[in-house]
């Protein structure tokens, strides 16, 4: 994982967000991605784990749906060898959230770790 690569998914990846373009959103994640957020303990079986692109499209459907002014902010991005972490400020909470995330060698992310200021 490079720098370079890191700087540009972040990116784009809160731009897609603060477009609400859920096919671009999507974009960005394998199909059988899996993401775990406190948030997600909403949906499903309140485990917090949202399992498989299609499912994690309803997931986000719902959120763009729920908080149509939802934006990100952007506050950094670190890389590591296989995952990106991007910190940005969620506008509906007002505080700093990060997401770590997990790449496979297609560049799409298999796994995410949403992390929230309560």
């Amino acid at each position: 994982m490079d720098s370079a690569f890191a700087r540009a998914f972040a990116h784009d990846w809160i731009d897609a967000w603060n477009t609400h373009d859920l096919a671009r959103i999507l974009a960005h994640y394998d199909d059988q991605v899996q993401l775990t957020s406190p948030v997600a303990r909403r949906f499903g079986d309140g485990s917090g784990v949202i399992s498989g692109k299609a499912a994690l499209g309803e997931y986000f459907r719902q959120g763009l749906q729920t908080y149509p002014n939802l934006r990100f902010d952007f506050l950094e991005v670190l890389s590591g060898l296989e995952t990106v972490v991007v910190r940005y400020i969620n506008s509906v909470s007002g505080g700093p959230s990060a997401e770590v995330m997990l790449f496979n060698k297609e560049g799409k992310v298999i796994r995410v770790w949403a992390n929230y200021d309560h």
